[in-house]
């Protein structure tokens, strides 16, 4: 359906109705009326609409503590694989779904996982639908190998300048507490001014899997943090940003574009354990820092930082 016929239909903007498709925004539930009315009163549509509606099934059985970002990855990818493949694919058809993909092989690969994720509880009893005693396709389909690349970080140096470049107090203390800190997105938006402990300078944050953990900062993200917390003055029950999950992703954005440097919470996530490698502090101490469940992922961000210090001990054996 065309996205003006949808915009006519449910009195949402262009604009919103475009970012819903391309999976940058969740539908809002005056969106999904609106698309669920017009399918009962046409006909038209039925699958596309079980699609959607079991899509929303799946993405409300997801525990308490699932962070938005990953509800985020879901719905981005499950919008445009299953209304090409349906709820009942052959596996034939999600192996040449994969292959017919434009995107890198990491980007197949996220595919792979969210339809992997989503077909595993469909095929369950835990979807509580019919398929539960049938046989589940993406158990006979290989994953695409994913590329061992490395992944992006970002200088000290370019840290201070996207804080410099920040617009407001409170983006320059989220830029130094995400960097001095490596929270996830989740954790952050969930700070309270009971969890800060000054003294230690640590965060009391529920990680993934509602998982409590302390998160360290330094003395440049005390300094951008109170500046922040003397001129919001939040209530110790409120949260310490007057700004959410959505608000958070379109301020680095715009920093991204303004600078021309890569600014969302998983690169400073990654300058933080990259940083520390840099300053000589070894991955399992990382690991702990970070609250990472294992070493391969400490392993995998700051492989770049081990091949710069594996280059100071380097003599070209023929020169």
């Amino acid at each position: 359906m065309p996205v003006s016929t949808i915009a006519e239909l449910s009195n949402c903007s262009k604009a919103y109705i475009s970012q819903v498709r391309n999976g940058k925004r969740p539908p809002s539930k005056k969106l999904l009326a609106a698309l669920e009315s017009y399918y009962s009163q046409t006909g038209k549509g039925k699958q596309d609409a079980s699609t959607s509606g079991t899509i929303e099934q799946f993405l409300h059985s997801r525990r308490d503590g699932v962070a938005l970002g990953t509800i985020d990855f879901y719905r981005k990818y499950l919008t445009k694989a299953l209304p090409v493949l349906g709820l009942a694919p052959k596996p034939h058809s999600i192996q040449s779904y994969i292959v017919s993909l434009k995107c890198s092989v990491g980007g197949k690969h996220a595919y792979f996982r969210a339809m992997s994720i989503f077909y595993n509880w469909l095929y369950s009893p835990r979807s509580g639908l019919e398929y539960s005693d049938k046989v589940n396709p993406i158990t006979m389909v290989e994953a695409p190998k994913r590329p061992k690349l490395i992944l992006p970080s970002l200088s000290k140096e370019q840290v201070q300048l996207l804080i410099e470049k920040a617009h407001s107090t409170r983006d320059k203390a989220i830029i130094a507490l995400f960097t001095e800190s490596g929270l996830r997105l989740s954790e952050l938006l969930n700070i309270k001014l009971p969890d800060i402990s000054w003294e230690s300078r640590t965060i009391r944050v529920l990680g993934k899997g509602n998982k409590e953990g302390y998160a360290p900062f330094g003395l440049l993200a005390e300094q951008c943090l109170k500046c922040w917390l003397t001129e919001y003055k939040p209530q110790p029950n409120q949260h310490i940003w007057n700004i959410g999950f959505w608000g958070i992703k379109a301020m680095l954005d715009q920093l991204s574009f303004e600078t021309g440097l890569t600014c969302n919470p998983h690169t400073f996530r990654r300058t933080f354990a990259c940083l520390l490698r840099k300053a000589g502090v070894d991955t399992m101490t990382i690991k702990e820092l970070g609250r990472w469940e294992s070493l391969e992922m400490v392993q995998r961000y700051t492989r770049s930082i081990n091949f710069q210090d594996s280059m100071k001990f380097y003599k070209a054996p023929l020169s």
